[in-house]
């Protein structure tokens, strides 16, 4: 069974930074297209970015510009970095694990943009 812990979420202020972190449990993962997510407060999830095994990535246009999403394959963990947050980046941001269309999730970690 795979599993994904994620790490880095907080608190911090609009235009501030943050850095989230997902290790992956088996080697599957150089071998997997990676994903955050996130779930606003009564909103439904969303695809933040997507990382493919080949190295392409994909933004939703509202973080474009704003967060990166990178992998390293020798650690079997992806990043997304998030620069100039704003108020509403405020979600749990869970990864995602897509290993011949099987899919795998962290249990989230929370990230609050607040003054």
């Amino acid at each position: 069974q795979v599993q994904l812990v994620e790490s880095g979420g907080g608190l911090v202020q609009p235009g501030g930074s943050l850095r989230l972190s997902c290790a992956a449990s088996e080697t599957i993962f150089r071998d997997s297209d990676m994903a955050w997510y996130r779930q606003p407060p009564g909103k439904e999830r969303e695809l933040v970015a997507i990382i493919t095994r080949g190295g392409r990535t994909n933004y939703a246009d509202s973080v474009k510009g704003r967060f990166t999403i990178s992998r390293d394959n020798a650690k079997n963990t992806v990043y997304l970095q998030m620069n100039s947050l704003k108020p509403e980046d405020t979600a749990v941001y869970s990864c995602n694990l897509n290993y011949r269309w099987t899919l795998y999730w962290g249990q989230g970690t929370q990230v609050t943009v607040s003054s």
